[in-house]
């Protein structure tokens, strides 16, 4: 999901702080210097179109069920964005703005809807997992978020992207 990236709270930088060290991300000897990938915090985003949903996507991804998400392709490009790419580092945030996990991409592709498999349905990790599930609740999330006025239509290009955790942090209760 394309959500532009907010704007970098206390919160998020103090997560960045913890979660960089844990995923071992400071690893270079020190007389290089600090690297631009430690330096900065990455973008952080969340996934679904209502805090309902980014919380419980949020708790999917933390949890380690939730390692792959699809995208319309057709966003990235009306909205000037470049697609992700394997290495790419995000902050997954909560319905309430709260970091909820450091990720990873660790493989992009862009296949018609018609055409993402099982295995992708699964490792999204929503409902039952199963590719009838995903392909409901996606089609409908298409028609009913789009921002663009794309439409929705079988060959409707999505940018499936695999990602890894490397630093969960447990939910706000």
């Amino acid at each position: 999901m394309i959500d532009e990236p907010t704007a970098v709270s206390a919160e998020v930088e103090a997560f960045w702080v913890l979660a960089r060290r844990q995923a071992r991300l400071e690893r270079l000897p020190a007389y290089f210097g600090p690297s631009g990938l430690v330096s900065l915090p990455p973008p952080a985003w969340s996934f679904g179109a209502t805090p309902e949903q980014a919380d419980a996507l949020a708790d999917l991804v933390a949890a380690g069920t939730k390692t792959a998400t699809a995208s319309a392709a057709d966003d990235y490009a009306a909205e000037g964005v470049p697609l992700p790419e394997p290495g790419t580092l995000g902050i997954v945030l909560d319905g309430g703005g709260h970091p909820r996990a450091l990720v990873t991409t660790t493989e992009v592709t862009v296949v018609a809807f018609d055409e993402v498999d099982e295995e992708h349905a699964y490792a999204e990790g929503e409902g039952d997992r199963t590719l009838a599930t995903w392909r409901e609740r996606h089609e409908a999330f298409f028609r009913d978020h789009d921002p663009h006025g794309r439409g929705f239509r079988a060959d409707l290009p999505v940018v499936l992207e695999r990602f890894r955790v490397l630093h969960p942090k447990p939910p706000r209760r």
